[in-house]
């Protein structure tokens, strides 16, 4: 299995980009991969709404990059702020970013 970090969509409408980054990472699963979905995980103990909270749970996740073989980017719903400061910090650190789409297009 790879390693590897998911991005997608957190903040703004939270219950929908749960149940997708919870798609995401089942996709990325099926393709045999060893996914780390911190925006799932960090959120379940940090508040997101809390600046230094969201602080701590990103760098933690991209603590993660350091040991991670790619970046998969999931764009059904567009690239947040967030998505973003996570792509940047994938290409700065040499990792390969890959960008899927998972849902049919009248889902989007």
């Amino acid at each position: 299995m790879k390693i590897v970090i998911l991005e997608s969509p957190y903040a703004g409408d939270v219950h929908r980009n749960a149940l997708y980054a919870r798609e995401c990472m089942l996709d990325s699963l099926k393709r045999n991969e060893a996914p780390m979905v911190s925006h799932l995980l960090y959120t379940q103990c940090l508040n997101d709404l809390i600046p230094d909270e969201r602080e701590r749970g990103i760098n933690a996740g991209l603590t993660w990059g350091k040991v991670a073989e790619k970046t998969i980017v999931y764009t059904d719903y567009g690239i947040s702020k967030g998505m973003q400061y996570g792509i940047d910090n994938a290409i700065e650190n040499g990792r390969e970013v890959e960008y899927r789409k998972i849902l049919e297009n009248d889902k989007t």
